[in-house]
């Protein structure tokens, strides 16, 4: 059964630097990490991250290599207090952090700031009863197709729409697995309209998806079409990979 969302993978050029970021400002911890021969994961969250909230992997290739933005990723969403927005972003212009775009410039509804990665990061409104500040609310990819993206979602992982915005030229939709606490990360979905495509680039990595049985979830997966990307077999059965419609990868792990 597939269960809530498990990490977001983005991929840094330096991998002290990008850790120091997230533990200076957003208090972030380590909570696991992998060495392998060529690469470093470091896996990071808050000191009082809940059980359903996902975590941020930070990916470091050790042959020094660039990585390319592109639009088809947009961003990776913190938690502030509701009342305490202003507080949040000026917390972190003292801190040392660029100005990007202030609560003033975006309705006083949210904020964003980047990485030392050039990294989206939006600053969200939430109620903290049930989630750790600066916990990641959700993370951002853009579909080309509204319709297909909320059915992939709802068709392959059993996710369901839980909210959406839409707007003049734009629409957003929200979706994660019924039966999470408000700690879980959501997917959302961006649709623009007049626009049906958009490239991913390789500065964004993954969507992570957890999964108690990654065998018969697999052939799940499978038997409801989606591309098989990366099968158990083929990684060692340890986790695998799919992709959207729209070419995002999507792993699946074990809790």
């Amino acid at each position: 059964m597939f269960g809530p969302l498990d990490h977001v993978m983005l991929r840094v050029e330096d991998l002290e630097t990008s850790m120091a970021f997230y533990e200076t400002h957003l208090g972030y911890e380590e909570k696991g990490r992998w060495e392998a021969d060529t690469f470093t994961n470091v896996f990071m969250g808050p000191a009082d991250q809940e059980d359903d909230a996902a975590q941020l992997e930070l990916t470091y290739n050790h042959d020094g290599r660039s990585y390319t933005h592109a639009d088809g990723w947009g961003h990776i969403a913190v938690r502030v207090p509701e009342d305490g927005l202003d507080a949040a972003y000026e917390g972190l212009m003292d801190g040392g952090v660029a100005d990007y775009r202030d609560p003033a410039s975006c309705g006083d509804r949210y904020a964003f700031v980047k990485d030392p990665d050039g990294h989206e990061i939006e600053l969200v409104k939430r109620d903290l009863t049930d989630a750790a500040r600066w916990s990641i609310d959700h993370t951002m990819i853009r579909v080309g197709d509204g319709d297909t993206a909320v059915g992939y979602w709802a068709r392959k992982f059993g996710y369901e729409l839980v909210r959406r915005w839409e707007a003049g030229d734009f629409a957003l939709y929200f979706m994660r697995p019924p039966g999470v606490s408000t700690a879980a990360m959501s997917v959302e979905l961006t649709v623009n309209y007049g626009t049906s495509a958009y490239e991913v680039g390789d500065a964004w990595g993954h969507l992570a998806v957890q999964t108690d049985d990654l065998s018969g979830d697999w052939e799940r997966l499978v038997e409801r079409e989606a591309p098989a990307y990366r099968s158990p077999a083929s990684c060692d059965d340890r986790y695998a990979f799919t992709k959207t419609p729209d070419g995002h990868e999507v792993e699946l792990v074990r809790p």
